[in-house]
C-alpha cells in the first residue's frame, strides 16, 4: 500500500528566544544556572526572534499562494507559537484561514531536574548525572523527570502518523525546536544514532532555519519524503534579520 504523505513539509525552528539570550549570558559569566523567571513553555521570543520570524514569513509570502503552507502544526511553547503567528501575519500561509494546530508532541525535549542548568552547573550539582550522560551519550541519557532523545523520537513517530493520516497531499509547516528538528530528520531519513549525532555535531540548528522535504513516490517500496534543504537560513538573512544559532536554555552542551 502506498504511504500517504504531505506533498511538502517545512520544519522550522522557532526564532531566537529570551532563553537563548539568557543562556549565552550564563555561559559567558560561568554561572551554574540560567536566569529565566518563566517556565520553559512560557519563554517568549526576543526582539531579534520576532524579526527573524517576520523575515521568514515574508519569504513564504513571496511564493505563489499555491505553493505556501496550507496547514501549520506548532509546539505549544510560546516561542514556537509566536514564530508561527508572525509567519502567518507576514502573509506566509496559503490563506489567513489556513489550519493552525497546536500539537504538544512537537514540544521541546524536557530536561527534568537538569532544566536551566549550564554544563558546569550539572557537573557541580548533579555529578552522577554528568557521569551517566558521558557514559550513555545524549541519545539515550534520560535525566530524572526528563526525556532522552529516544523519548522525543517516540512521540514524534506518533505525530508523523497523524500528519500522514490527516494531511495527505497537503503542504505542511511544522514549527518546533532544535532537538525536534534533528529527531524528525532521524525518522524521515531512517538514520542511525551515529548519523544524526554527526549532523548535530556539525552545526547548531539556526533560529528560524528551514528544513524542507518534498513528496517522493519513487523513494522505497511505499514512497516517502526526500530532503530538499536543511538548516537553510537565507530567508532570514535576505530579510534583513540577524542569523542566530544558540541552543535553547534547556539544551545542555555537547
Amino acid at each position: 500500500m502506498q504511504q500517504r504523505w504531505p506533498s511538502r513539509i517545512w520544519i522550522v525552528r522557532h526564532g531566537e528566544s529570551a532563553g537563548n539570550v539568557a543562556r549565552n549570558v550564563a555561559h559567558g559569566a560561568g554561572h551554574s544556572r540560567i536566569d529565566i523567571a518563566e517556565r520553559d513553555v512560557d519563554v517568549p521570543l526576543s526582539p531579534r526572534g520576532e524579526e527573524q520570524a517576520l523575515a521568514l514569513g515574508r519569504w513564504f509570502a513571496a511564493m505563489p499562494s499555491g505553493e505556501r503552507p496550507q496547514v501549520v502544526l506548532t509546539s505549544p511553547y510560546r516561542r514556537a507559537q509566536g514564530t508561527a503567528a508572525l509567519i502567518r501575519d507576514a502573509g506566509g500561509l496559503a490563506d489567513r484561514a489556513s489550519e493552525f494546530v497546536v500539537d504538544e508532541r512537537l514540544r521541546e525535549k524536557e530536561l527534568g531536574i537538569l532544566d536551566r542548568l549550564t554544563h558546569a552547573g550539572v557537573a557541580e550539582l548533579y555529578p552522577e548525572q554528568a557521569a551517566m550522560r558521558a557514559r550513555l551519550g545524549k541519545f539515550y541519557h534520560r535525566p530524572p523527570s526528563g526525556e532522552s532523545w529516544c523519548d522525543v523520537i517516540l512521540r514524534l513517530r506518533s505525530a508523523l502518523d497523524t500528519i500522514s493520516l490527516h494531511h495527505d497531499g497537503q503542504r505542511v509547516l511544522l514549527v518546533a525546536h532544535q532537538v525536534v528538528v534533528l529527531c524528525l530528520r532521524y525518522l524521515l531519513e531512517n538514520m542511525s544514532e551515529t548519523q544524526i549525532l554527526a549532523i548535530d555535531t556539525q552545526a547548531e540548528v539556526a533560529n528560524c532555519s528551514v528544513t524542507e522535504y518534498a513528496s517522493a513516490p519513487e523513494e522505497g517500496l511505499n514512497g516517502g519524503l526526500k530532503l530538499v534543504r536543511y538548516n537553510f537560513v537565507a530567508p532570514v538573512a535576505q530579510g534583513g534579520a540577524p542569523v542566530t544559532a544558540e541552543p535553547d536554555a534547556n539544551v545542555l552542551d555537547r
